[in-house]
């Protein structure tokens, strides 16, 4: 065997290293940490408190409320970290624990999205099966199967990690650890790390989006077919919300995992990983629920004295 020093920690470039920026970047990724802790939070406790919202369509989004959550508390704090002054160091094995919960929770949100479609699409173009084919057990059994298939994944391409060695450089171009940017420094043939994640990138992004696309489509069609103008609005306003985050979120990881991570590529997946680990879990409850009327009213019952 060839001799190697092995990395015990990497270095999170991270974004600009001038003072300025760095106090800016701190208020930002504050603010919107909290933001998504409290949104997602008080939609969960929403939804868990009121009877009224123990339907599957609220279920779904209770568990979205908690991958938000995980999402966010998985990068943001490690990112401030190294803000407040601490460094932007992370150790080997907290890179590999970042990268197994992450892996985790977009891989998990993905499917997510698509259950969520598929509950849309009985509501809409199957109405008078609902209750049969979206009864509680189908729903656990299908939230249960989001959280487990993607913690399978996770476990698969963090193990695949380990088995690698790393002896230098030691310099992540980024401000997180992630597969895309961990590869490119082993000293190890990454052969089957980058066929099991091409595997990943079809089955939970390619094959999930081509779905929802699929089960919009009836909706869509399902939709038009209806002949009063109020029932169009109310059939389109329950779709719409979902339409905008599958949109912003496959555009986003599908960026991320599938195109090139080198040149200015880099710089543009920075601000892309973004979207999906600060901006969206923070505009998510404001999408999908807080401008619901059930979840205003569910949430004056809850916090009487916040709403």
């Amino acid at each position: 065997m060839n001799n190697y020093t092995a990395v015990e920690e990497f270095i999170l470039l991270g974004f600009s290293m001038d003072p300025g920026f760095q106090a800016f970047f701190l208020a930002f990724f504050s603010i919107f940490y909290i933001l998504a802790l409290a949104g997602n939070s008080l939609i969960f406790m929403a939804i868990s408190l009121n009877s009224s919202l123990h339907t599957p369509m609220y279920f779904f989004l209770a568990n979205l409320a908690l991958m938000d959550i995980a999402c966010t508390s998985t990068v943001i704090p490690k990112l401030l970290e190294g803000l407040v002054g601490k460094g932007s160091h992370i150790s080997y094995k907290g890179c590999l624990t970042q990268i197994f919960f992450l892996t985790w929770v977009l891989g998990a949100e993905l499917l997510l999205l698509s259950a969520m479609a598929y509950d849309r699409y009985v509501a809409i173009c199957r109405p008078l099966h609902y209750s049969m084919l979206m009864s509680r057990p189908v729903c656990v059994l299908l939230a249960g199967s989001v959280w487990v298939i993607s913690a399978i994944d996770s476990f698969v391409n963090t193990g695949l990690l380990v088995r690698l060695h790393f002896c230098g450089p030691n310099q992540i171009h980024h401000f997180l650890c992630e597969i895309p940017t961990l590869l490119p420094l082993s000293c190890s043939p990454t052969t089957l790390n980058n066929i099991m994640a091409v595997i990943g990138d079809v089955y939970f992004c390619v094959i999930n989006f081509l779905f929802t696309i699929v089960s919009y489509s009836f909706i869509i069609a399902s939709i038009l077919r209806i002949r009063s103008a109020e029932g169009k609005r109310r059939a389109f306003s329950t779709c719409s919300a979902h339409l905008v985050v599958v949109t912003l979120y496959y555009s986003t990881v599908i960026y991320t995992y599938v195109q090139p991570g080198s040149g200015s590529s880099l710089e543009n997946s920075k601000v892309v990983t973004l979207l999906y680990t600060a901006v969206s879990p923070t505009l998510n409850p404001l999408i999908y629920s807080l401008r619901n009327k059930d979840v205003k009213v569910a949430l004056r019952k809850v916090f009487p004295c916040v709403c």
